[in-house]
């Protein structure tokens, strides 16, 4: 599934997200340095990463899903379930992927990769949107589908995973795809972000 890259500005909470870290593209920084003439304001190459399942804040997840449940489903009843699914997933090992293609994110505000990446990827992605269905469940939703695709929290526009990593700031809202020459991406282990600031599970 495809979430909306959030809007800039300071949060309300910690988004949480299952990711992978890039740790190496191209054959190093120059390659990277290069887009620079097709997208502006370059993130670090420290930062870059894929994200595999967006969560959202948990504050706004927990509200999201009382409204769903009309208040059956209170966020102190589902808080501990959503972190211990959460902490208990299974790690996705380091993998190598390839990009040769530029393509808008966001609705046209950002560019980024398109990811070829194993179909070992896109297994785990999916095993994580099909867990989030269960838990989903078990916590009391109905029309499951219905609640990701219209929860503001979860920020899902599409039921389509596309693999790609955010780069840059796109030169206009209304850019086109890009081609450009292949790039060899190494990924790391899949990881939780912000998952030192999740609560305990009790």
């Amino acid at each position: 599934m495809t979430a909306s890259e959030p809007a800039r500005g300071k949060p309300e909470g910690l988004r949480i997200t299952v990711e992978v870290p890039v740790l190496s593209l191209g054959a190093g920084l120059a390659d990277y340095e290069g887009l620079g003439r097709y997208v502006d304001s370059l993130r670090k190459p420290s930062g870059l990463h894929m994200t595999l399942l967006h969560v959202g804040i948990l504050d706004h997840l927990l509200a999201d899903i009382e409204k769903w449940t009309r208040g059956l489903s209170t966020a102190d009843k589902v808080l501990p379930e959503i972190v211990s699914w959460l902490t208990e997933l299974p790690v996705l090992e380091g993998f190598l992927g390839k990009t040769d293609r530029l393509i808008p994110l966001g609705g046209g505000r950002l560019m980024g990769f398109e990811v070829d990446v194993p179909q070992e990827v896109h297994d785990y992605q999916a095993l994580l949107v099909q867990g989030l269905h269960v838990l989903l469940d078990e916590l009391g939703l109905d029309n499951i589908d219905d609640f990701i695709l219209s929860s503001p929290a979860l920020g899902y526009r599409s039921p389509r995973w596309l693999p790609h990593i955010a780069v840059g700031k796109a030169k206009s809202r209304h850019e086109e795809p890009i081609e450009i020459a292949p790039v060899a991406i190494e990924f790391g282990d899949s990881r939780i972000r912000n998952g030192q600031a999740l609560p305990s599970a009790k």
